[in-house]
């Protein structure tokens, strides 16, 4: 799929995983909306990126606030690419050290965050894209969303952030085949440790120990690796209905 002149929709797109998307997609002639939540990173982007990038801060388990922001892409080019990197997580068991059980307010967020807001944006972004014009065999577009190889290997603590990325997983072929008859194609990328931020906070010997976990190769993932993998998704056509674990062969242990 060519993407110069083409526009895309980035959700989480001012940092970590979306920023670094934003950027490669940038790079390919694309004009993307950046849906964040975080103003002041939203601010630093589009001062950033002034010509190439429109910044919403908007709240991605709201329809209107999604059907709202996708208007600010009227007239720069056709819709093709949406890529769902928004989320949240928590550490709790289901019961705790003090023997009370898991809060429902706090595991109804996660969901509500990580699962509703990625089906959300993929309606409405989905909705946009299938009134463009087909390119070949038909294609209009591609949504990519992000799992987490916690949907298959959830850590002690990870209930809901487990649960909500399991959710991402099982709703990718049922996508990819709702969306078939308008050309649209849905795949899942499932990261493993991404050297993100929050990760950059913890001591080097703890950073080091978790690169010599992954078998091959021997270092955390970066955001880049991610953001390559969305371009490679949007340029291979057959690709579709998939989930692909991006963790250089990690198997999370218990904890």
């Amino acid at each position: 799929m060519e993407l110069n002149g083409t526009t895309a929709v980035v959700t989480g797109g001012a940092s970590g995983l979306g920023l670094a998307t934003t950027h490669a997609l940038v790079e390919k002639g694309v004009h993307v909306l950046v849906i964040d939540r975080d103003s002041e990173r939203a601010k630093e982007l589009q001062n950033t990126l002034t010509d190439n990038v429109s910044v919403v801060v908007a709240d991605v388990t709201s329809r209107d606030d999604v059907e709202n922001a996708l208007e600010v892409l009227a007239g720069r080019g056709p819709l093709r690419v949406t890529v769902n990197c928004a989320g949240i997580g928590i550490a709790k068991r289901i019961i705790g050290k003090d023997g009370s059980p898991h809060d429902i307010e706090s595991f109804h967020k996660v969901i509500q965050v990580n699962l509703i807001g990625t089906f959300n944006v993929m309606a409405v972004a989905s909705a946009a894209m299938a009134k463009t014009d087909p390119l070949d065999f038909g294609e209009r577009g591609v949504v990519v969303n992000t799992a987490s190889i916690a949907a298959y290997d959830g850590q002690i603590g990870q209930i809901a952030y487990s649960a909500s990325k399991g959710g991402i997983v099982g709703m990718t072929l049922p996508a990819a085949r709702d969306l078939s008859v308008v050309g649209i194609r849905v795949v899942t990328i499932a990261p493993g440790i991404i050297d993100t931020p929050l990760l950059g906070s913890l001591p080097e010997d703890a950073r080091a120990r978790l690169a010599a976990g992954v078998p091959f190769p021997h270092r955390l993932g970066v955001p880049q690796d991610y953001a390559k993998l969305v371009l490679s998704i949007c340029d291979n056509g057959y690709v579709n209905g998939e989930v692909i674990r991006l963790d250089g062969a990690l198997r999370m242990p218990p904890r």
